[in-house]
């Protein structure tokens, strides 16, 4: 039995500890209703994490019921004990306590969709083979009801060997106390009786067993089953134990004389589902039911036109709501950080302490919690297509095209929501079941136009390209439409250069059981949001900071004496001498430039000063490559960090900083900011990998730093290739 967790509950004033009775681990197919009945039981007490080595979610809680406290884990959809994805894999690992860091499960909660027993009896029976004490939910036994299905439990219960069965409805929270009830007992219960749903099996199991020898004796006998459907090769690819080197042979000769020419896995699903229409007739009934006006409104949406009306409008409003509805949510959050800078600046005395505290730890923390506005909104949509059935439909409609450029249909809302924010994006593409895929989609998101570029386009569009029309376009629209191209471009290729090198395999089956549209719970939804918003936090949110304070350390330190007595004097001259408008501005001016000042000696300032070789061919001076620094944090703080170099202040205007790029010179009176110069940092920019957050969340999401590090190293080549290019095409 699984080692016992301590679980500290307060009640009234005193503080009891609780010992959890057990593990028990839920499983079921996917789209059953699993993780909704999961979160029924659970509520606030799950946490998070991923399985040790992988990027699969690990989701715990507790359940407590009376006095007793009982671990759930909830494992991954799967529709056999046979894994055909990294989820399923560690789904069937847990099962069989080979996952380290995770208790072999003390009983089984295995969920079942009432409205499809007949897929779900599959995974049932194999799981009744493993002999550990089995619960049964039925979940969704409404809608079996609506569509005129009739369960006998007491039959299903004996063909199932006596396991205890509890119709549930997940989302009204029907039938889940009775069920929450028998969890406990389950622990200490006994094993459901033998059901002979494949004799020959069996058998051939009672053939194998004492050919093993003494070493075979550590075997579960539902392991040997696995030997000999999977081969001993497939089973200890997920972390089974080795068998005998001496049972080759063995095992070869019951295979044979089991399967024939016949493939294994094949003749197990005819076996089992020979099975699974026997118990259906005995235990299921259908009875005419009145055809709905809702039914017949699915069965015209299904359809191939309004399927794809529907999806273009779906992630109309996606990106709608991910690119302009998180707005003004995102501008409350930045003026309040703001308001909080700026009260702590007044409040502490002019120095170090006072820059680190407003434009270290609060900037820093504006820049974390930033991106939460579209994270909620995005995860929202994303939880509610799921919940509702709609995101497997989205997916299997543009499976065709998306494996066209190397990724899947599953890939296409991570991709266009990457147009909002490659963060939220890309933390979205845990929907993706397919490892290749998935790291591909990864590493193309952050190649679309996201909103944090928006600012630095707009200054250097409006500063540098005409206002004037081409044919009937506007020649500055045209250019900004031509970088949202230039982002798609790269992202596609990236992804088919990747699928046919790095991520090289064969395009995976994509198999879809699609999903009765439902309403979705609310409670499920919330849960599932607050779940996101903690990872994000935790997680991402952390580094995000770190980086942040960090970059702040390089443009603060270290300061001159020089530069801050000379920024005194000139004040109090300018306050002898003028007054009214003139001071305020004089003063305004003063302080600027001894900003500048102190940034051009700063570690960074000095950064970018040792680095500006390497970005002269491309035609930048050493402030350009000293606000690229800076940006790597996050890309819109360029502006802010090019108006202190070039000493109109933090917060200005694209018309005043635009009028300071224009007159910027090199040396010899040569401009930096020329055309073709310009539009190669635009390229630069849309190439290159120039965001903390991205990087701290790609490494989240992969659970290495090699995918980081290589999409820095890889966006930034590009980059830099492309924008070298074209100043020294153009300038030529």
């Amino acid at each position: 039995m699984a080692s016992r967790a301590e679980v500290t509950l307060p009640v009234g004033k005193i503080t009891v500890t609780r010992r959890s009775a057990g593990t028990i681990a839920v499983v079921g197919n996917p789209n059953c209703g699993k993780s909704s009945l999961f979160n029924r039981l659970t509520g606030m007490t799950q946490r998070t994490a991923n399985y040790p080595g992988v990027t699969v979610e690990r989701r715990m809680g507790r359940a407590t019921i009376g006095d007793t406290a009982v671990d759930l884990i909830d494992l991954p959809g799967t529709y056999s004990l046979s894994p055909s994805s990294m989820d399923e894999r560690i789904a069937i690992g847990v099962l069989f306590g080979r996952v380290p860091g995770t208790p072999r499960p003390d009983a089984i909660l295995a969920v079942v969709d009432s409205t499809r027993l007949y897929q779900g009896l599959f995974l049932v029976q194999q799981l009744v083979e493993l002999g550990r004490p089995l619960v049964i939910a039925l979940t969704m036994s409404d809608a079996a009801e609506r569509e005129g299905l009739k369960i006998d439990v007491a039959r299903l219960r004996t063909r199932l060997g006596g396991v205890e069965i509890f119709p549930v409805v997940a989302t009204t929270g029907r039938g889940v106390k009775q069920l929450a009830a028998s969890l406990a007992p389950s622990l200490t219960g006994r094993a459901p009786d033998s059901i002979s749903a494949w004799p020959a099996l069996q058998r051939a199991v009672d053939e194998l067993t004492p050919m093993l020898g003494p070493r075979g004796a550590g075997f579960e006998r539902s392991e040997i089953e696995r030997f000999i459907v999977e081969g001993a090769g497939e089973s200890e690819s997920f972390g089974a134990r080795a068998l005998p080197t001496d049972a080759d042979a063995p095992l070869a000769s019951v295979r044979a004389s089991l399967f024939g020419s016949e493939p294994p896995l094949a003749e197990e699903a005819r076996q089992r589902y020979r099975w699974a229409r026997e118990v259906l007739a005995e235990v299921q009934t259908t009875s005419f039911v009145i055809k709905r006006r809702s039914a017949a409104l699915i069965h015209w949406i299904n359809q191939p036109w309004p399927s794809t009306v529907l999806f273009v409008l779906s992630m109309a409003v996606v990106f709608q709501a991910v690119f302009a509805w998180a707005t003004p949510f995102m501008d409350l959050i930045d003026a309040g950080m703001g308001a909080a800078g700026a009260g702590a600046a007044a409040i502490l005395p002019d120095g170090v302490l006072e820059s680190f505290v407003a434009d270290g730890i609060i900037a820093g923390v504006g820049s974390v919690i930033i991106f939460l506005p579209q994270i909620l909104i995005l995860f929202l949509f994303i939880i509610l297509m799921e919940d509702t059935g709609y995101l497997a439909r989205a997916a299997f409609l543009v499976d065709r095209a998306m494996r066209s450029i190397g990724l899947s249909g599953q890939s296409v809302i991570p991709l266009l929501s990457s147009f909002a924010c490659a963060v939220p994006a890309i933390m979205a593409t845990r929907v993706i079941p397919n490892r290749r895929d998935r790291i591909a989609t990864i590493l193309a998101a952050p190649f679309m136009t996201c909103s944090a570029r928006l600012p630095v386009y707009a200054l250097l569009i409006a500063a540098f390209v005409p206002d004037r029309n081409l044919l009937i376009f506007n020649l500055q629209g045209a250019v900004l439409f031509g970088l949202y191209g230039i982002g798609i471009v790269g992202g596609v290729g990236t992804a088919l250069v990747l699928r046919r090198s790095a991520l090289r395999g064969a395009a995976p089956a994509f198999i879809l059981a699609l999903p009765e549209f439902r309403m979705p719970n609310l409670r499920t939804v919330a849960l599932k949001l607050l779940d996101r918003v903690r990872i994000f936090l935790r997680r991402a949110g952390t580094v995000i900071f770190v980086v942040a304070v960090i970059v702040w350390a390089l443009a603060y330190f270290p300061r001159s004496n020089a530069v801050e007595t000379d920024r005194v004097a000139a004040r109090v001259q300018a306050a002898v001498t003028l007054d009214g408008n003139e001071l305020e501005t004089a003063l305004e001016t003063i302080d600027n430039e001894a900003a500048a000042a102190h940034l051009a000696q700063s570690w960074l300032g000095r950064t970018g000063q040792w680095i500006e070789p390497v970005f002269v061919p491309l035609g930048w001076d050493w402030r350009v490559s000293a606000a690229v620094i800076a940006g790597f944090p996050a890309r819109e703080v360029v502006v802010a960090v090019l108006g202190t170099i070039y000493a109109v202040g933090g917060e200005a205007d694209e018309q005043s900083l635009a009028g300071r790029l224009s007159a910027a010179t090199w040396p010899d009176g040569r401009a930096v900011f020329t055309l073709p110069m310009v539009l190669g940092l635009l390229v630069f920019y849309a190439w290159c990998l120039q965001c903390a957050a991205t990087l701290a969340v790609i490494r989240r999401e992969t659970n290495s730093w090699r995918w980081p590090v290589f999409a820095w190293a890889y966006m930034t080549t590009l980059g830099y290739t492309a924008a070298l290019v074209i100043y020294q095409v153009g300038s030529a």
